[in-house]
């Protein structure tokens, strides 16, 4: 439940650090809406599940693959997005500067990844956050520079990386120093678990996408303008909304269900 809150106010924040400079593209905040959707389905489920309304297996079958869905999607938005913002200032800062920009909105996400940790382990104690959503795309995001650049050998490199991260995640090991790269410790349990390997390699196909379909910030292939359409108007709505659905739809759902047991 937490990991994909988590990937939602991630691309959130990203769409907000490059809505400010330029117009945006219909079609990203389409599929973003749509994504929160999913992820709004995803979380009433769990709730379900976690409340024990209904006993639901939601990380195998049909309800994994629709959970694998939904953060991959996030996660090319996330890649996508930094494409966006750094075809926009890559011609106005010096390279020091786009260095560290990147750099100090990397330790920014990743910060907000270590107050989950804390938060988790008070609460939590068992399960805590101790390299999830935040924590890898903030640090993926200081990865990325010297790759956004690049199209064809992100495609590349991301194949390379999801293919190693798949291989990690049927071995275990006996350390720990080497979690937050996908080495998964036998006994190892948390709520919230996205490791370099493979997810990274998700970003980078996210920037190869934005690279190929918007370099230089300019649609690179003929899309209809369904932007005046009432059904992708009302996705493109939520998308551009993404901050405040992510805070209020959780504890909506959480009311009306506890309202649901008190009756």
């Amino acid at each position: 439940m937490i990991k994909y809150n988590i990937i939602l106010l991630l691309s959130v924040y990203l769409n907000i650090m490059h809505k400010r400079s330029y117009a945006r593209f219909w079609e990203i905040d389409f599929f973003r809406g749509i994504a929160i959707i999913m992820m709004i389905i995803f979380h009433f489920l769990y709730d379900l599940n976690y409340l024990n309304i209904f006993n639901l297996s939601l990380y195998s079958g049909y309800f994994l693959i629709y959970v694998y869905l939904v953060g991959i999607t996030f996660f090319l938005l996330v890649g996508i997005s930094l494409t966006l913002s750094y075809s926009k200032v890559k011609e106005t800062l010096p390279k020091n500067k786009l260095i560290l920009k990147y750099l100090i909105r990397g330790f920014k996400i990743f910060s907000l990844g270590l107050i989950i940790t804390i938060i988790t382990f008070l609460i939590l104690k068992e399960g805590f956050v101790v390299f999830g959503v935040l924590h890898c795309i903030g640090i993926s995001i200081i990865l990325s520079y010297p790759f956004l650049k690049l199209r064809y050998l992100n495609l590349l490199f991301g194949l390379i990386l999801i293919c190693f991260g798949i291989i990690l995640k049927i071995l275990t090991f006996d350390f720990y120093f080497l979690i937050w790269l996908g080495f998964r410790p036998e006994m190892f349990y948390t709520i919230d678990y996205f490791p370099l390997l493979p997810w990274f390699g998700i970003i980078l196909i996210g920037i190869f996408l934005g690279n190929t379909f918007y370099n230089k910030h300019i649609r690179r292939i003929n899309l209809t303008d369904l932007s005046t359409n009432r059904f992708v108007r009302f996705f493109t709505f939520l998308g551009k909304h993404s901050l405040i659905i992510y805070f209020i739809h959780q504890p909506i759902i959480l009311l009306i269900l506890y309202l649901y047991l008190s009756i």
